[in-house]
């Protein structure tokens, strides 16, 4: 599946902060197409999205990891958003806080219908961690898509990276996961999430899996 056509050059730049949501009661209307991007608090999503999106500032970046501290919904239209999910691992908040970040968390990723692929992103010199696994685990339990950016791949040297990069994808052969290796201070696989948010977020509605 690839979406070229009607795309527009730049489609990725037009993306603007919709809304931020802290519970299920705030999420936006059920419809359309969503990309959500999730990874530990300091494996540098939010440059990533600012990365792929051509955007300095779009989502938040810090020195203090875990500084999303909410479900943050860029729109490109009406109905097409990329949802940047709070980190996980590092966030140093409330344990009420991490429980309401669960509950929201969990309804959003199990029954959001125009949520169509979760981009997880990894630091690949330490990749696979406890919870990658577990959002691994949920995406499969929800018959989630899962695209991994195996982030600062610039840290490595090619043929370390590469062997990364094809030791992920064994793991995941029989999972519907897809990976790639990305360095938003690099520049590395910027086209190719481009490309794969594009297929994510504009194809047809018949061709994603409902429900979950």
């Amino acid at each position: 599946m690839v979406i070229r056509t009607h795309l527009v050059d730049g489609w990725f730049s037009q993306l603007e902060f919709n809304m931020g949501v802290a519970s299920i009661k705030q999420l936006p209307p059920d419809q359309g197409r969503e990309v959500a991007f999730a990874g530990r608090s300091n494996v540098g999503k939010s440059s990533v999205i600012n990365k792929i999106t051509r955007r300095r500032a779009l989502a938040r970046t810090s020195k203090s990891p875990g500084r999303t501290r909410e479900l943050n919904f860029f729109s490109y239209s009406q109905d097409r958003h990329l949802v940047d999910l709070p980190g996980y691992g590092y966030a140093k908040v409330t344990e009420s806080q991490k429980q309401n970040w669960a509950k929201l968390l969990d309804h959003y990723l199990m029954h959001r219908q125009a949520l169509a692929c979760l981009f997880l992103v990894m630091d690949i010199r330490h990749p696979m961690g406890k919870f990658d696994t577990q959002m691994l685990d949920f995406a499969r339990e929800c018959d989630l898509p899962v695209h991994i950016l195996l982030n600062k791949a610039d840290k490595l040297s090619k043929s370390a990276a590469t062997a990364a990069l094809h030791k992920i994808q064994q793991q995941m052969a029989q999972d519907q996961v897809s990976c790639q290796l990305f360095s938003a201070l690099k520049n590395t696989g910027v086209e190719e999430a481009r490309q794969r948010l594009a297929d994510y977020l504009y194809a047809e509605a018949t061709d994603k899996k409902v429900p979950r």
